[in-house]
């Protein structure tokens, strides 16, 4: 009988006489790949040759695996006895609680080897551990839950109300804070509450958005530089892309209604933002990038896909199972209906441009991973990226650059505000403001609110 070959995960010995080495093969399987299977009776080649197992060989091997292992793992421990009569044992064990050591000392897999740990791999493996046990996103911002924009608060719980991914509407901002576990064990907010719901605070803005006249950074048509609270940073990432890429104007049958499809799919520009801003690395002190070049669009997110995961893997459907970098997180953006559970992104984003016959590519650099879309245009001007529709009912040349872009909020978004206006025009909110009060004098837009001081009044298209 033949067990087959040695491998990163499996080790045969020929009997319990090798249990020294048979530890260090548990310690360097569970230090690569979290596991594996151990075989007593087995040659190198994979025939098995059997030894005498009694209940007194199993409770040995036990007590070796938990005298020696540390920390302690719970193995299964069978002895096993094929037709041919020869009884040999097997050990399959696993782990999450690494590194682990044997007899004191640290081992890694490399083939079907086992090769002692040296001091600087041992160091990433304990800070890895450490991330694990207690990630970025779960840990004190220091800043008092009182920080939080109440409205990005609202509108994280009413989309998860209306997915269903949260049950009830919203109650006070410290309930649905502890709802959503965004309040760190010192009562300050976390930082995955800090990034989700908070303007940034620091001097690298969260966000960097950019024009580009050519296909290098050489000529910059326009720059910007956001700090806003996660779903508003996706929303203004992803008009700024729409803007700056060309649309097809659709004529449907039904009321000869205008229907606007980017040269990107829009469901592909918003699942890479919103994996570029819930899974990227927030401890490098550097932005999300979106840069619109003249041939191709590039979405570049600080930080690599885990160790053993990569995106041709998940392109491919052969991804396994990893943590997010960012768990509350992700489990925030998941309840509000913004992305899906880790690992289905990419191949959404796959089916999304094959259907529209877009060519887009992955590449991981020395710290980001960078995400682009190639443009099968030539991309319009900036002025004349605007949307159709949201400018058609109006003597175009009246409207100067702001007003546009507030008609096309209004249009793409439903609504326009001083707030969001401001930081997509790059202009004071008094003089956004100004341009969206001079935009309803002239019956463009619709003030909506219940008073002057109502913090959620907005401005909107006609009906």
């Amino acid at each position: 009988m033949n067990l087959g070959s040695e491998s990163e995960t499996v080790e045969f010995k020929k009997s319990t006489g090798e249990h020294k080495e048979a530890l260090q093969a548990i310690s360097a399987m569970l230090n690569k790949h979290g596991g594996g299977e151990l075989y007593f009776g087995v040659k190198d080649n994979g025939d098995v040759i059997g030894q005498d197992v009694t209940d007194s060989t199993i409770r040995q091997v036990a007590g070796w695996i938990a005298d020696k292992i540390e920390p302690p793992i719970s193995p299964t421990i069978e002895r096993l006895a094929p037709d041919d009569g020869r009884t040999y044992v097997r050990v399959a064990f696993a782990g999450v609680e690494g590194p682990y050591s044997a007899d004191g000392r640290y081992f890694i897999r490399v083939g079907t080897s086992n090769k002692a740990m040296t001091a600087s791999e041992l160091s990433t493996m304990i800070i890895k551990r450490d991330r694990a046990r207690n990630p970025w996103d779960s840990q004190s911002s220091g800043r008092p839950a009182s920080d939080i924009d109440e409205k990005a608060l609202r509108d994280l719980v009413r989309l998860g109300n209306e997915a269903g991914r949260i049950p009830t509407g919203f109650t006070s901002a410290r309930n649905e804070l502890d709802r959503l576990r965004l309040i760190a064990a010192d009562g300050t907010l976390t930082n995955a509450a800090d990034v989700l719901l908070c303007e940034g605070r620091d001097p690298c803005p969260r966000m960097k958005l950019g024009l580009f006249k050519t296909n290098t950074k050489a000529q910059i048509a326009d720059m910007r530089r956001e700090q806003g609270p996660m779903l508003e940073l996706l929303d203004l990432a992803e008009h700024y892309v729409v803007r700056n890429i060309r649309s097809e104007v659709v004529i449907g049958k039904t009321g000869m209604r205008r229907q606007e499809i980017p040269e990107v799919p829009l469901e592909a520009i918003r699942e890479t933002l919103a994996n570029a801003l819930c899974h990227r690395d927030y401890t490098t002190g550097t932005s999300v990038q979106v840069n619109v070049f003249k041939d191709f669009v590039e979405i570049v997110s600080p930080g690599l896909f885990p160790e053993g995961d990569s995106p041709e893997k998940h392109l491919s459907g052969d991804a396994n199972e990893f943590h997010p970098r960012n768990p509350l997180i992700a489990e925030a953006l998941y309840k509000a209906d913004v992305i899906e559970q880790y690992g289905t992104g990419i191949p959404r984003i796959k089916e999304a441009c094959e259907t529209a016959g877009v060519s887009f590519k992955f590449e991981q650099t020395v710290t980001s991973t960078v995400v682009r879309f190639d443009l099968p245009g030539a991309r319009k001007g900036k002025n004349a990226a605007i949307s159709e529709s949201a400018t058609a009912p109006i003597d175009a040349p009246t409207l100067n650059e702001n007003e546009r872009i507030a008609i096309d909020m209004a249009a793409k978004h439903g609504k326009a505000t001083p707030k969001t206006l401001a930081s997509q025009a790059q202009i004071s909110r008094k003089t956004a403001s100004l341009v969206l009060k001079g935009l309803e004098k002239k019956g463009v837009l619709r003030w909506s609110g219940k008073s002057t001081t109502d913090p959620y009044q907005f401005y909107e298209l006609p009906n």
